[in-house]
């Protein structure tokens, strides 16, 4: 069962709240371990300072020694200390706390705002608060902003229990309880499971990456091998600290939630795929197309288009002829891509395209019937599948077609069946990223392949890439999670 643990300096610090056998004394803690093998414990620092080799600083190292789930946890104190992270890229601040200000505020060059779980009492900065939060996980913070020209953040410092006043330890204590009940929200009267594998998933996406019968195979897989498979959503991230492990199955972008939770998931000791690094890799063509060209990998031929450079857009088509291929670095399931077969056409493609991004790829066009997948788990071929373009049109996705998109026809087979050079450019392209799961596409014109992409998150769909495998390829998925996380529990790396 999971037991949370709540650590403060002095017993006088939670003179306010009502006694509970959960609140324990630092130099308790630090003393005797609690929790047993049976129990996973969270823990909770309230101490008054987390200054480095400090008693809130050994609650959290030890905390993590013990293999307890400690918030803030040793790296976010280290990074609350390092004043150069404090100039957070948050969205429109200045107009944020301009809006905020009262009336008559134009005045003011500094203020500071409470934050408590990631949340605070003043609605205009809520999201901002949380984004904080986000990014250093600590149960109390203050947020202090100044203004010379523009408004920027000051500082962000923990806060001690102790120096609330009567009105923030009724916010603290509200904010407390809710936090608490939503990360902790499932208790287990005996653990069933072995580890827990959190599935971030989206059932209102349009186009995920796995359909619902195959999420269900998921966590049957995870079943027989005793790892629960919970599936959670975007409004869960504070939940995560219940997880051993995190396995995104909701199309990911490096600038939204996907990332975030990657991100989070990974500082907290998470086994995670996707990573956050095989995400930031593979979410944008442009660093693809790079990584591949200097690993010395077949790609089609390529040229990178910039926003304000007329010329070099007059002279693509010189260099890769017509018809060629538009693309926006960050485009998915064949979003963002356009062939063009006139200068007419380029010219209005590409200022549609570069309404998204500064930078476009243009590449030669290469048509074949279909285009080879190969998956690929932790540098190993997983399954292959052969995607037929959509009928009449020269993509395997026919976002243009009348009602929902179409999608041509698919042949999986064996991965020994797949012509060997195939295979091994597929895992030359992996390896150039990580040792996560991917999916490779690639085209084969004549005695030459080459690399489209490889992409994170790659489709896996009942039905389709499970044809050959079955439930053995959700199996043999959950099988690296378990692996990983047995080394994870043994402290062995990689």
């Amino acid at each position: 069962m999971t037991r949370l643990v709540i650590v403060v300096e002095k017993a006088s610090d939670w003179g306010s709240y009502y006694p509970s056998v959960d609140v324990v004394t630092a130099m308790d803690y630090l003393r005797e371990p609690v929790g047993g093998d049976d129990e996973r414990t969270h823990v909770l620092n309230l101490c008054r300072s987390y200054k480095y080799l400090g008693t809130g600083y050994y609650v959290s190292l030890l905390a993590e020694a013990r293999g307890h789930r400690v918030m803030p946890s040793v790296r976010t104190v280290n990074d609350l200390r390092r004043r150069s992270l404090y100039g957070l890229a948050i969205d429109d601040l200045n107009a944020k706390l301009t809006h905020f200000l009262p009336e008559g505020g134009r005045d003011t060059t500094d203020f500071g705002i409470l934050v408590y779980f990631g949340e605070t009492s003043h609605p205009a900065l809520q999201d901002l608060a949380r984004q904080v939060f986000e990014m250093y996980p600590c149960p109390l913070l203050r947020i202090e902003f100044e203004r010379e020209r523009v408004w920027r953040i000051s500082s962000i410092k923990p806060v001690g229990l102790h120096t609330l006043d009567d009105a923030q330890e009724d916010a603290f204590a509200t904010e407390l309880d809710r936090f608490s009940k939503k990360l902790w929200r499932k208790p287990r009267a005996r653990r069933l499971y072995r580890y827990d594998v959190a599935m971030l998933v989206d059932p209102h996406e349009t186009m995920p990456p796995s359909n619902k019968k195959a999420l269900k195979s998921f966590i049957n897989a995870g079943k027989e091998l005793s790892i629960e498979v919970d599936p959670i959503g975007k409004n869960d991230y504070q939940r995560l600290a219940e997880y051993d492990g995190l396995f995104i199955r909701e199309t990911t972008a490096s600038d939204n939630h996907t990332y975030s939770f990657a991100h989070r998931a990974e500082r907290e000791g998470m086994v995670v795929i996707d990573d956050p690094s095989s995400i930031l890799r593979c979410t944008n063509k442009i660093f693809l197309n790079d990584l591949m060209v200097s690993r010395k990998l077949a790609v089609p031929r390529t040229e990178i288009l910039y926003r304000d450079d007329i010329k070099g857009l007059k002279e693509v088509a010189s260099k890769l002829g017509y018809p060629l291929v538009l693309k926006i670095p960050d485009g998915s399931f064949s979003r963002g891509v356009m062939k063009v077969e006139s200068e007419d056409q380029l010219e209005k493609a590409a200022g549609e395209l570069f309404q998204h991004s500064v930078l476009l790829l243009a590449q030669e066009f290469v048509y074949t019937d279909f285009d080879w997948r190969v998956g690929v788990l932790n540098r190993e071929p997983l399954y292959a599948c052969k995607y037929y373009m959509s009928r009449g049109h020269w993509q395997i996705f026919n976002h243009g077609a009348k009602g929902a998109a179409k999608f041509g026809g698919f042949e999986t087979i064996p991965t020994r069946d797949v012509p060997a050079e195939v295979i091994k450019l597929a895992l030359k392209a992996t390896n150039a990223v990580g040792d996560g799961l991917y999916g490779v596409d690639l085209k084969q014109v004549g005695d030459k392949t080459v690399v489209i992409e490889v992409n994170d998150n790659p489709s896996i769909d009942a039905g389709v890439e499970d044809a050959y495998l079955g439930e053995d390829l959700y199996r043999r998925i959950m099988q690296e999670f378990l692996r990983r996380m047995e080394r994870k529990r043994l402290g062995i790396n990689g």
